[in-house]
């Protein structure tokens, strides 16, 4: 496992994380890759990967029925798919390949960095918005602000302040405090030679898989508490 401090650039005075962008286009080669080569060729009699493509969309809509009304499922089923197979495969990434380039860390998981979590959990909460409003109306919509009674505003507001918060850092915590295991763990069995690497090493492989599975579950929660969050502003209360 290698570790470094993350690498940044400048652009027009703003500050970009290296390792975001680059990890960030893995991630998204391999979900191109995923989805064009089980989906190259729809038939009838489908393959195992058109089978799987199809396990796939089912599995992401049956998360939205269980939140959003059934006639305005189709209208989500995209974005849902979309957000967690990107999830999924960034969880992924950094327990199974992290590199540095000169001393700097250029590719790790992009959702162990707050900025990228927090960005989707951003995005979730500017969806549900946009779908009260376009569902509703802008009366209605906002009314649902007022509710049970005129001064329960402040508290609405702030309700949707640490939605975004918990959303967003829910994630990144577990999958951030896992790669930094990880490299404890290898640390460990890089320290002392031989008899360290044989204990550590099937440690790091056990945490390893544990990991891969709570980086699965993640996706599943953000996707789960992102359709619940939608649900709650395309009905009036």
């Amino acid at each position: 496992m290698n570790d470094g401090p993350v690498s940044t650039f400048q652009f027009l005075g703003l500050t970009f994380s290296t390792v975001n962008i680059v990890s960030g286009l893995i991630i998204f080669l391999l979900a191109f890759a995923v989805i064009f080569f089980t989906s190259r060729h729809i038939t009838m009699k489908p393959s195992k990967g058109q089978n799987f493509l199809e396990w796939l969309i089912e599995f992401t809509n049956g998360i939205l029925k269980g939140s959003i009304p059934a006639d305005q499922v189709s209208s989500f089923g995209l974005y849902g798919f979309t957000l967690f197979l990107f999830l999924f495969l960034s969880n992924q990434l950094g327990l199974f390949l992290q590199l540095t380039f000169h001393g700097a860390t250029i590719v790790r998981s992009p959702t162990s960095d707050p900025v990228l979590t927090l960005t989707f959990s951003l995005m979730t909460m500017m969806v549900a918005q946009y779908s009260g409003v376009q569902r509703l109306g802008y009366k209605k919509h906002f009314a649902n602000y007022l509710k049970p009674f005129v001064f329960w505003l402040p508290i609405s507001i702030f309700e949707e302040f640490t939605n975004f918060l918990t959303l967003g850092l829910r994630i990144f915590g577990v999958i951030f405090s896992g790669e930094m295991l990880l490299k404890v763990i290898w640390g460990l069995a890089t320290s002392h030679g031989i008899a360290t690497m044989i204990v550590a090493v099937p440690v790091e492989m056990i945490w390893q898989g544990f990991s891969a599975f709570l980086g699965a579950i993640q996706a599943f929660v953000f996707v789960t508490l992102s359709t619940v969050y939608i649900s709650q502003k395309v009905v009036e209360k």
